[in-house]
């Protein structure tokens, strides 16, 4: 029974180290899209639909405008000033910045956390540094999902503006990856705080069973060695003992 137990624990023990591994494949994979759209020009790009001259092309992101002409030559300007931007455009910039910086942390709790390495004390230690591992790489997929959200909305909310005259731009690239790693984010953080959950109920378990098996265990032993109907008794000769009755036994 208990070499029974044993396999059923290593088993689930192997089950959990490649639900965390696959959940660190997601946030990690998560976390460098998220990174990658900082950098990218293209978060929204000028639209040609009703537009007569499409020689030109604009395009910006989060730090700068550009144009580029029909020979394919960039012109591109910083923006000027941080206190002039638009309101979304900052907003934009420091859930960004913070999505990212909790993605590392994230990182650094999850390879602490994980059953698979050798750092991080108990197991029950590594699994709640596991768990507030999931949970940062959920706050980080939210303040991605928010800034791409908050940008696509400014968009959209102008082209569809009628009384909107100024250039209007569509979705650009970039947001479409920064939604994508901030699902995958998001997913692999559910992951790791439902592999918290079960490492819980599972050393409760255990310790229930092991409990239990050898408490039943001695409790039998004990009684099966100190039960009085377990000893041998010679056999009474019921022959010699009716001879020691008289008549005034039945008085």
């Amino acid at each position: 029974m208990s070499h029974n137990l044993g396999s059923a624990t290593s088993a689930l023990t192997m089950s959990n180290m490649a639900t965390e591994i696959a959940a660190f494949i997601l946030t990690t994979s998560g976390w460098v899209l998220v990174s990658s759209t900082i950098p990218t020009d293209y978060w929204k790009v000028s639209s040609i639909d009703g537009t007569v001259i499409t020689t030109a092309t604009f395009w910006s992101n989060l730090w700068k405008t550009c144009v580029t002409d029909s020979t394919g030559v960039s012109n591109c300007k910083d923006f000027p000033s941080m206190l002039a931007l638009d309101a979304y455009i900052q907003v934009c910039r420091g859930l960004m910045i913070s999505a990212v910086c909790m993605g590392f942390f994230g990182a650094i709790f999850a390879l602490v956390g994980m059953k698979c390495t050798k750092i991080g004390g108990t197991d029950q230690t590594k699994a709640r540094i596991a768990g507030f591992a999931g949970m940062t790489y959920i706050i980080s997929g939210i303040s991605s999902l928010a800034a791409c959200s908050l940008y696509a909305h400014r968009i959209t909310s102008e082209f569809f503006d009628p009384m909107f005259v100024a250039q209007k731009y569509e979705l650009g690239v970039a947001l479409f990856i920064g939604w994508a790693g901030s699902v995958l984010s998001i997913l692999g953080g559910g992951v790791f705080c439902l592999s918290l959950s079960n490492s819980f109920s599972q050393s409760s378990s255990h310790t229930g069973r092991g409990g239990y098996g050898y408490n039943g265990a001695v409790s039998s032993r004990t009684a099966a060695h100190s039960h009085p109907a377990n000893h041998r008794r010679p056999p009474v000769d019921y022959s010699t003992a009716s001879r020691h009755f008289d008549k005034n036994a039945y008085v």
